[in-house]
Parts: C-alpha cells; structure tokens; sequence
C-alpha cells in the first residue's frame, strides 16, 4: 500500500498561491453592493422570520475561513467573513468607536468564480441592523 502525505505535496502551495491572489475585499463588497446591503427572507435562531434586513454601508468584512471543496462533478471555494459595523450610533445620539460584530456571511463560488450560495447569521439584536417582520411592511 502506497502512503501519501499530502503536507508536503505541491497542491497546498498552489492552492495557497490561488487564495493569495484572491481579492476577497472585492468580491465580498461586489456580493454585499449587488444585493443592496438587504437579506430578504430571514430566519434567525429563535425562529422569527423577518422579510427583509438592510445592513449598514459602512460595515467592514473580514475574511476568517476558506475551503475548497471537489466532488467527482463539482469544484467550488467557500470563503466565510465576520461583519462587523464600522460606527454604532446609539438610540441617544451618541456613537461608538469600537467595532461591533454584525454576524457571518458564507459565500460560496464556483470553480469559475459564480456564485453559488451564500449563508448569513445575522445579530439581529445590533442597533445597526434594521430587521423588518412581515408584520411591519407596509401594505399596498
């Protein structure tokens, strides 16, 4: 039986060079820009679901995980940010310098770098998230 250790095999320095040469800024903003800094249709842990969420534009995202996954058809990488809000201001006009953690988004690319999926877990409770019920829509 042939042993193969894949620690010092040339396929991590190439996929280290890939995530390397990845722009995750970029792409993280372009997902964030083309869908309008909303979530539409959410459900958060206790099961409440609200229609649409809209995030602050001044939101930072920082890149804290990649994997790259194959299957026998399928190629794809998964890249997971933290978002946190830049500035806070609070209910009595006052702001806050330090950086408050907004939640997670997942996105997950293709082999060509499509988009595929992406996942949220949002802090709904962040004074910069506004979350809307599907009770506080209006009706037309």
């Amino acid at each position: 039986m042939t042993r193969i250790e894949l620690k010092n095999h040339p396929v991590w320095q190439d996929l280290t060079e890939v995530l390397e040469d990845l722009d995750t800024k970029v792409l993280v903003t372009e997902h964030l820009e083309s869908c309008n800094y909303k979530i539409c249709g959410y459900w958060d842990e206790q099961d409440a679901f609200y229609e649409e969420i809209t995030l602050p534009r001044s939101l930072s995202a920082e890149l804290v995980g990649t994997s790259i996954g194959i299957t026998d058809r399928n190629r794809w990488i998964k890249l997971k940010f933290i978002l946190k809000a830049d500035r806070i201001v609070h209910e009595d006009g006052s702001n806050s310098n330090s950086k408050q953690n907004l939640g997670e988004l997942t996105i997950i690319y293709d082999e060509n770098l499509q988009f595929i999926d992406e996942t949220w877990q949002i802090n709904i409770d962040s004074p910069a998230i506004v979350a809307k019920h599907l009770t506080d829509m209006p009706l037309d």
